[in-house]
């Protein structure tokens, strides 16, 4: 799913860790996103650009759309845009498939007692219908924070999901042994800011000068080793 984040925190590993955002990481919901959002600006002889996108990607969805509206001059309120997008998504989500390595990554994480969690920019309604096709995933997670959860004030790149997310872990997880994964510029903004480290894994699309804050940036999560942050290594 691309676009979400998620966490953990290792309780017996050394270091904390913080998985962020679950979108892109799991189900590739921002394709979808990108179909939806170039349907309706379509209309309008509009173009739902990667320069679009990468402002509005880990951001709650009130704010994003009218992010997109502004920018794109759209002639639509942002109550109409989101309930145009939510209707469309309502069909598409369903199909959205795990990216690939996050099953392997998650369950390895599970196996060897890493506690995990979910912090994701998408509200409740959104985030249930992305998961539907995926319930038994999502339950190896300790605990999931939404974007229209009441600790979540702002959204990303401010750190308020990260640090609510991190502070549900029992202990709480320090800010500075969370290790996030994100895939959106705001994303990495928003861990670095909570005082994390980020493992990037963000589209081939996006311009390189977007990645160059996070800790590493990979094109893949089955690149990722996690031997590298003091997790124990694949078998």
């Amino acid at each position: 799913m691309r676009g979400t984040a998620d966490a953990w925190h290792p309780g017996c590993c050394g270091r904390s860790r913080f998985w962020g955002r679950l979108e892109r990481r799991h189900p590739d919901t921002e394709r979808l996103y990108s179909v939806v959002f170039q349907d309706i600006c379509s209309r309008y002889d509009k173009t739902y650009s990667w320069d679009v996108k990468s402002l509005v990607m880990g951001k709650k969805a009130p704010e994003a759309a009218q992010i997109i509206i502004d920018v794109l001059q759209l002639p639509m309120s942002r109550e109409e845009l989101l309930g145009e997008v939510q209707a469309k998504l309502h069909d598409v989500f369903p199909t959205a498939a795990l990216m690939p390595g996050a099953e392997k990554l998650i369950h390895h994480l599970r196996k060897h007692g890493v506690p995990l969690a979910v912090a994701t920019s998408s509200g409740s309604t959104s985030f249930e219908m992305k998961t539907r096709a995926h319930q038994e995933f999502f339950r190896l997670f300790d605990h999931i924070v939404l974007g229209d959860d009441p600790e979540v004030g702002s959204g990303k790149p401010n750190p308020d999901i990260f640090l609510a997310c991190a502070r549900r872990f029992c202990p709480p997880a320090p800010a500075e042994k969370c290790l996030v994964f994100e895939d959106a510029p705001n994303g990495v903004e928003a861990a670095l800011a909570a005082g994390m480290q980020v493992v990037m894994v963000p589209d081939a699309n996006l311009h390189r000068d977007l990645t160059a804050k996070a800790t590493i940036v990979l094109p893949s999560l089955q690149d990722f080793q996690p031997q590298q942050f003091g997790l124990p290594p694949y078998e």
